[in-house]
C-alpha cells in the first residue's frame, strides 16, 4: 500500500473513532439503537395483531349434550382462555362489562339436529371494540366449531368418500406462528431506520456543534468524511442487529432462524453502505434535525412499506414494483428473508447481493458529489 493509501485509510479510521466517541456522547441515540433492538423487536413479536392469543370467550350451553361438551373443550389456550360458562340471562351483561370478547350460544336441540342432517344455527356475539381479536377470532372460533361437528358427525355416519384429499404441509413456520415473522421483519425494518438516521444525524451534529468547520482546515477530503461515518455508523447498526438476532429473537423469544446468520450479517454489512450513504445524502439536504426528521419519515415509511417486509411486492402495483427496484432495501429484505426463513446459500441469494452492492455503489457516488457541493459551498 502506498504512503498516500496509507494517509487515506489511516484518516478513514481515525474519523471513524471520532464518530464513535461522539456517539457515546449521545444519550438520545444511543437510547434508540438498544430501543430498537430490543424493546421493539419483542413487542413486535408479541402484538402482532394476526395472532389471536388468549381471548376471552363465554359459551351458552343450552344443549349440554356431548357435542356442546366438544365444542366447549375445544376453545382452550394458547388461543383463547378457558371458556366461561355463562347464561342466557348473563350474556349481554358481560359483553357490556368488557370481561368477554366472544359469547357463544349454542342452542337446544343442537346436537339432535346435526344428527339428523339439519342445519342448526349458533350464535356468535363479538365485542368489536377489540379490533385485533374481533377480527380473526371469528375466523378461529368457526373453523374450531366445523372441525368439530364434522369429527362428530363421522362418528355417527358414515362419511361421503372424497375424490380428492388435499395434504397441505407448512414450510419455514410449521406453527404459523405470526411472532416467528414479525421478529425477524423488526430486525430488518430497523438496520434500514437506523442506518439511515444514524450517518445523517452524525453528519448534522457535525453542523449543529461547528466541528465541521474544524474538519474543513485538515487535510481531509469530502470522500473520508463520508466513508468514516459509514463504517463507524455500520459497525454500530451491524452489531446491534447480530445481537438482537440472537439474544432477543433465539434467546428470549425462542424463535428458530434456519439460516446462516453469518451470511445475514454479510449482507446487511453491505445494504448498510447504501443505507448510510442515502442518510449522508439526506444529511447534506436538511438543515437541522427537526429538518432532517421529517424527511427521515417520508423516506422510510415507502421502503419500509413498499420493500415486501410487511406485504409480498407481488401485491402491489406493477409501476410500484418496478420503482421500489430501484431502492436497495427491496434487495435486502429479498435476500435476507431468503436466508433467515428459507436457509438460503450464497449460491441463491447472491442476485440480490449484487443489486445491493451495484445500487449502493450508485447511492455512494450521488452523496459524495452532494457532500462535495456542500463543503465547496461553506469554504467559499
Amino acid at each position: 500500500m502506498t504512503p498516500r493509501r496509507n494517509r487515506h485509510a489511516a484518516n478513514i479510521w481515525h474519523l471513524g473513532i471520532k464518530e464513535f466517541r461522539s456517539l457515546s456522547r449521545d444519550v438520545a441515540m444511543l437510547f434508540l439503537i438498544v430501543f430498537m433492538f430490543s424493546v421493539s423487536i419483542y413487542a413486535d413479536a408479541r402484538a402482532k395483531p394476526e395472532s389471536l392469543n388468549r381471548a376471552a370467550i363465554a359459551v351458552v350451553d343450552e344443549d349440554r349434550s356431548q357435542l356442546s361438551t366438544r365444542i366447549i373443550a375445544a376453545l382452550q389456550p394458547p388461543q383463547f382462555i378457558t371458556p366461561e360458562p355463562v347464561s342466557l340471562a348473563d350474556m349481554d351483561r358481560g359483553m357490556d362489562a368488557g370481561r368477554h370478547t366472544f359469547v357463544l350460544d349454542i342452542p337446544p336441540g343442537f346436537q339432535r339436529d346435526v344428527l339428523a342432517g339439519r342445519s342448526p344455527a349458533l350464535q356468535l356475539n363479538v365485542d368489536a371494540t377489540r379490533q385485533s381479536q374481533a377480527q380473526t377470532g371469528a375466523g378461529y372460533i368457526q373453523s374450531i366449531v366445523s372441525d368439530e361437528i364434522r369429527a362428530f358427525a363421522q362418528r355417527h355416519q358414515a362419511p361421503a368418500p372424497q375424490p380428492v384429499e388435499l395434504v397441505p404441509r407448512t414450510l419455514f413456520n410449521p406453527n404459523l406462528n405470526a411472532s416467528w415473522f414479525a421478529a425477524v421483519t423488526a430486525i430488518i425494518n430497523n438496520v434500514t431506520m437506523l442506518g439511515i438516521l444514524l450517518t445523517g444525524a452524525a453528519l448534522i451534529r457535525e453542523r449543529e456543534h461547528g466541528t465541521i468547520e474544524h474538519l474543513l482546515v485538515m487535510p481531509v477530503t469530502p470522500l473520508e468524511i463520508m466513508l468514516s461515518k459509514i463504517w463507524a455508523m455500520g459497525v454500530v447498526v451491524l452489531l446491534a442487529s447480530s445481537f438482537s438476532l440472537q439474544v432477543m429473537v433465539k434467546g428470549v423469544l425462542g424463535i428458530t432462524v434456519a439460516g446462516s446468520a453469518t451470511l445475514f450479517a454479510f449482507g446487511t454489512l453491505l445494504y448498510l453502505f447504501a443505507a448510510a450513504s442515502i442518510g449522508i445524502f439526506m444529511g447534506t439536504l436538511a438543515r437541522s434535525m427537526p429538518q432532517f426528521g421529517l424527511m427521515a419519515i417520508l423516506v422510510l415509511l415507502p421502503l419500509q412499506i413498499l420493500s415486501g417486509s410487511v406485504t409480498p411486492r407481488e401485491s402491489m402495483p406493477e409501476i410500484i414494483q418496478n420503482l421500489m427496484a430501484l431502492a436497495p432495501t427491496t434487495h435486502y429484505v429479498a435476500l435476507a428473508q431468503s436466508v433467515l426463513f428459507r436457509g438460503a446459500g450464497p449460491d441463491m441469494v447472491w442476485p440480490q447481493f449484487l443489486m445491493v452492492a451495484l445500487i449502493g455503489a450508485a447511492f455512494l457516488t450521488l452523496a459524495h458529489h452532494r457532500l462535495r457541493s456542500t463543503i465547496g459551498s461553506m469554504q467559499g
